[in-house]
């Protein structure tokens, strides 16, 4: 059973979120939260599996609530819900340290998956997806850490990549699949996604797409 806590300050919308999430046998909802102080509170009673977190609400928005929610070290993992028009938002949310966003009129079978993949680790954006969108605001957003924009060899996050992770990971920066990976380097499958979980667990990335945006931030990719 996933549980999930859901974060908006549109009542209707929560009761929307609410019915739908309730018709799944695998899902069920912790509570709702009208504000990201809320939102943070709550997750540190309940902890959810997954928080649904609207980007604006009064008060503490959904960005600051998932900065505080990742800080506190909590398992949760949180899923930004934006409009199309705030997408600038949404990576800064992805900076936060969320594991994805999808846009709020996304069809419910999205959402549904979504929550599912985050819920076991995965990134809900696609790599090639997530670095598009990068590639567009990346002039816009604040520096992931003290050490953005510093020569890879500088960055410690990368220190402990044996030179093999290091490729995998500009790869990964580049938007490439495990599939494309694999085919391109010539390497099992398997073999790929041992290199990922050793990666992520190396630099303490929750998932890939923080992993891409370390990738930015290490300067190992630079924004077409």
């Amino acid at each position: 059973m996933t549980t999930v806590l859901i974060a908006d300050d549109q009542p209707l919308q929560r009761f929307g979120f609410r019915m739908l999430l309730e018709s799944q046998d695998d899902l069920t909802v912790l509570g709702e939260a009208s504000n990201g102080g809320e939102a943070v509170r709550m997750t540190a009673e309940l902890h959810p599996d997954v928080v649904l977190m609207d980007i604006r609400m009064p008060g503490t928005d959904g960005i600051e609530a998932t900065r505080r929610i990742v800080a506190s070290g909590d398992r949760t993992r949180v899923l930004i819900l934006t409009t199309f028009d705030l997408d600038e938002y949404a990576h800064a949310g992805l900076r936060a340290g969320a594991s994805g966003f999808l846009i709020k009129d996304a069809h419910p079978e999205e959402l549904l998956s979504g929550i599912r993949s985050v819920a076991t680790g995965d990134a809900v954006v696609a790599p090639s997806l997530t670095r598009r969108l990068l590639d567009a605001y990346a002039h816009r957003l604040p520096a992931g850490s003290a050490t953005a924009g510093a020569a890879p060899d500088e960055d410690p996050r990368l220190s402990t990549l044996t030179e093999r992770e290091r490729e995998i990971l500009t790869v990964i920066g580049k938007g490439w699949t495990n599939t494309e990976i694999a085919g391109r380097l010539h390497l099992a499958e398997s073999t790929v996604k041992t290199h990922v979980g050793r990666i992520l667990a190396k630099t303490g990335s929750r998932d890939r797409i923080q992993a891409v945006i370390l990738a930015y931030d290490t300067k190992l990719v630079e924004p077409s």
